[in-house]
């Protein structure tokens, strides 16, 4: 019996043991409960709070939509304004505008009036009147973002009244042998004259400032109608200038001119139609 019980407290004793290791080995450290999330894949640090149900502001790139500014430009021929400067036999002003119709199209006029004296070979004399012009311009120049140049070609309508005044001429002599006649003086006045003509006009006008332009024109005239005096031929008419062969001119016009903007008009981008092979 002494023995029965020692082998029974034995046992129970390393019993004991064995519980007591089973349960240090099994025993794990809780980790500490966190208040915050931590993004994976980074460095240690501070936790970062996440607030649940908050509105996220995603910021987008806007283009801006391109517009053509349309209105009105006026501005003056300088070549005519500062011809009097050299000339003293002449003396003209020219005003000339256009409107932007849409993308290439422009209306446009010039108004003007001429004083100027010819002598020639045979002839002095003296024109005086007033022209208007009306026609349009196509623009032939394709911008670039804000840009507002132009390379156009156009045509214009124009009408012109103006008077004649013979001042003296010479009789033609073939044979010179005793010299050429004087000049006969003459105060002969044609008044009530009138003519019209088109003319093809090429130009170009460049944006120099803001809103101020400056701009150059090339124009070939041909006459439509032409009100002769007897006994006179019309060898110069305001606005379409000197006359060769009876109908045909040519004049230039160098002008600076200012943009009045009224309103503007989105620009609408062309679609490519692409077809499929």
């Amino acid at each position: 019996m002494k023995h029965t019980l020692k082998y029974f407290f034995s046992i129970c004793l390393l019993t004991s043991f064995f519980l007591s290791q089973a349960q240090e080995t099994t025993k794990k450290v809780e980790p500490a409960k966190q208040t915050s999330t931590q993004t994976e894949g980074i460095l240690p640090g501070p936790p970062v709070t996440i607030i649940p149900n908050k509105e996220v502001v995603k910021k987008t790139d806007t283009i801006p939509v391109k517009k053509d500014r349309y209105g009105l430009r006026v501005g003056i021929d300088l070549f005519k304004l500062t011809k009097a400067f050299y000339d003293k036999d002449y003396k003209g002003l020219e005003l000339a505008g256009d409107f932007r119709l849409n993308k290439k199209y422009y209306l446009a006029a010039e108004i003007g009036n001429e004083n100027k004296t010819t002598d020639d070979d045979r002839l002095n004399f003296t024109t005086k009147g007033s022209y208007l012009k009306v026609g349009f311009d196509y623009n032939a120049y394709e911008n670039w973002l804000d840009m507002e140049n132009i390379i156009s070609i156009g045509m214009r309508y124009g009408v012109s009244t103006f008077s004649q005044e013979l001042n003296n001429y010479k009789i033609y002599n073939a044979n010179p042998y005793f010299g050429q006649v004087p000049a006969i003086a003459t105060s002969q006045k044609f008044d009530g004259l009138t003519a019209s003509w088109i003319e093809v006009v090429a130009g170009v006008k460049a944006k120099v400032f803001d809103n101020v332009f400056m701009g150059f024109s090339l124009r070939l005239n041909t006459l439509i109608t032409n009100k002769k005096p007897d006994n006179f031929d019309n060898l110069y008419i305001p606005g379409f200038n000197r006359t060769y062969d009876g109908s045909f001119g040519v004049g230039i016009n160098y002008t600076v001119s200012y943009f009045i903007p009224l309103y503007k008009k989105k620009v609408v981008a062309k679609k490519v139609v692409t077809t499929k092979k």
